[in-house]
């Protein structure tokens, strides 16, 4: 697909912010991204942060800026949260397990959107509950499919391994049992945003004692297909 408007400055700014999609980037990650020399690259985004489309972390790298969230708000509901509703309702009463969709933000994941087990023991997360990309299976899946430096960087202090994370890429899903809490086990697979990029992770979490010790084997399926469901209702509404 064409991705070229015929307006070079736009396009750059545009490959630049598609770049920032997946989380916190350096410099050298933005060249590495684009293709687009390094001076250039530096230019467009330092103007873009004077616009405040884009910003910068604590670190210095470089982040998606306040005034998108500003625009987004006023365009109306966030298409992901507003699509994943009756995808996680679906999967809970399908699985019988609280389901969640969670974003990255930073140094942590946040849940954006949720349908809870209505009775019995049940793993609550509220939604804009922060956890950590340290641990559980929507972490893993989050982190999976970053380049090398950021894959490195998520690694450590991780509960998981990078063989671990070299299966979740194999298979298209991830489980995990007891690493973000004992005696909680979850499922989660990869939503995609129009340009392809890993932007979110659907999950469905539960205790172990019902899930048993390889959820996946009984969950993995229905996990990506909704997973899926949500990433072409993304496209659709992106076209």
């Amino acid at each position: 697909m064409d991705t070229s408007s015929g307006v070079g400055v736009i396009d750059k700014a545009a490959l630049i912010l598609n770049a920032l999609e997946a989380g916190p980037t350096s410099l050298a990650q933005l060249v590495s991204l684009t293709k687009i020399s390094r001076p250039t690259v530096h230019r467009l985004a330092q103007a873009l942060v004077h616009h405040r489309l884009v910003g910068k972390d604590i670190h210095g790298r470089f982040v998606l800026g306040g005034r998108l969230v500003e625009l987004a708000s006023a365009a109306g509901e966030d298409r992901l949260i507003a699509a994943a509703g009756p995808l996680l309702l679906q999967l809970r009463d399908s699985t019988g397990e609280s389901t969640q969709v969670f974003r990255r933000q930073g140094d942590y994941r946040v849940c954006v959107a949720s349908a809870e087990r209505p009775v019995g023991l049940r793993d609550t997360i509220p939604v804009g509950t922060q956890l950590s990309m340290k641990a559980g299976s929507a972490a893993q899946v989050l982190l999976a499919w970053e380049d090398h430096e950021r894959l490195l960087d998520g690694l450590q202090g991780a509960r998981f391994t990078p063989t671990i994370l070299a299966g979740v890429r194999r298979r298209g899903w991830a489980q995990s049992l007891g690493e973000r809490e004992p005696g909680v086990a979850s499922v989660s697979a990869p939503v995609r945003g129009p340009s392809g990029r890993v932007i979110a992770a659907v999950s469905m979490s539960g205790p172990i004692e019902r899930l048993s010790r390889q959820p996946g084997r009984a969950h993995q399926e229905v996990v990506v297909q909704t997973a899926n469901a949500l990433s072409e209702a993304l496209r659709k509404t992106g076209d």
